[in-house]
């Protein structure tokens, strides 16, 4: 087993290409591992992680915990609303004092970007970003990609089609660097009040309209329109952000490629992003990026702090 790079993993940045294959292995062996009657695997019961979930996740939080549970980990579980943070004490206060119950595993997630680092000053424990503001969500895009491998076995000559909120969209930052580290063919369809402008340092297309994006596509994955940070007025209507860029049955159907697959990072908003039941067809792989989530990110655990043997 080739050793991690990197201590922490702040995006994918850390991660070589050789290494994210080697994380879609132990998955694999993790994912079959997690269906069978033995399912658990005690091999960190003397490590403890924590959870430091500052801003609010249910899909990612509860497949960080299934994963450190599986691996036999003490899991403690941060809760913001009951803790001394919302008695304005600091985040550097709270990691010292959360440091000295010995934790070995930090898994962060925050509204401000660059959270992950800055309390890497304060610990010694190693650190996984699970979220940091609009900057990065590496492990979303492993489960992602590990999706994607899954049902296509490469990534050449792949064609991948990311639609909606580029903007405010930590998941199409890490998914657009990983992607491009894996040779994939990648077209982002946004509206031009919801790109950045900072949208030209990446390998990809770029287009304002949903049907040349969905054509020829061997994945479309649809972006969730990010609603609790729209304060500035930046599309007119969901209806009419709906029409116009929606992902619909009829145009998945009509100009997808004939083996393509649906994805979505959840929670979708329906009649949004997707239209009508369009999540729930066969070629609807949302559900199974879940599931692929617990084994990528039980892998990542797992190389991450030098499990050997399974």
């Amino acid at each position: 087993m080739i050793a991690m790079r990197a201590r922490n993993l702040y995006d994918v940045d850390e991660l070589e290409v050789m290494e994210v294959y080697e994380l879609f292995e132990l998955a694999k062996i993790f994912k079959k591992r997690m269906s069978s009657p033995v399912n658990k695997l005690p091999i960190f019961k003397d490590k403890t992680v924590c959870n430091l979930f500052v801003e609010p996740s249910t899909r990612t939080k509860n497949s960080f915990e299934l994963a450190e549970k599986f691996l036999g980990m003490n899991v403690l579980n941060f809760n913001t609303s009951s803790s001394a943070l919302s008695k304005k004490e600091t985040l550097k206060d709270t990691v010292l004092t959360l440091s000295s119950m010995s934790i070995d595993l930090y898994v962060i997630r925050h509204r401000e970007p660059g959270s992950p680092a800055f309390i890497s000053k304060f610990t010694d424990a190693q650190i996984i970003n699970a979220g940091d503001g609009l900057h990065a969500h590496p492990t979303q895009a492993l489960l992602d990609t590990f999706t994607i491998f899954e049902r296509f076995g490469s990534f050449k000559d792949l064609r991948i089609s990311i639609i909606g909120d580029y903007y405010h969209s930590r998941v199409i930052r890490s998914n657009l660097k990983l992607l491009n580290k894996l040779g994939a063919n990648i077209t982002v369809c946004s509206p031009s009040t919801l790109t950045p402008k900072s949208s030209s340092l990446y390998n990809m297309s770029f287009t304002n309209d949903v049907v040349e994006a969905i054509k020829g596509s061997d994945v479309v994955m649809g972006l969730r329109m990010q609603l609790e940070r729209q304060t500035d007025g930046l599309f007119a209507s969901l209806k009419e952000y709906n029409e116009n860029f929606g992902i619909t049955e009829e145009l998945f159907e009509k100009y997808a490629n004939k083996n393509a697959i649906l994805m979505h990072p959840g929670p979708i908003n329906r009649g949004v992003e997707l239209s009508g039941s369009i999540a729930d067809k066969h070629y609807s792989v949302i559900n199974e990026q879940v599931k692929n989530g617990v084994a990528t990110r039980t892998a990542l655990i797992y190389k991450m702090m030098g499990g050997e043997g399974i």
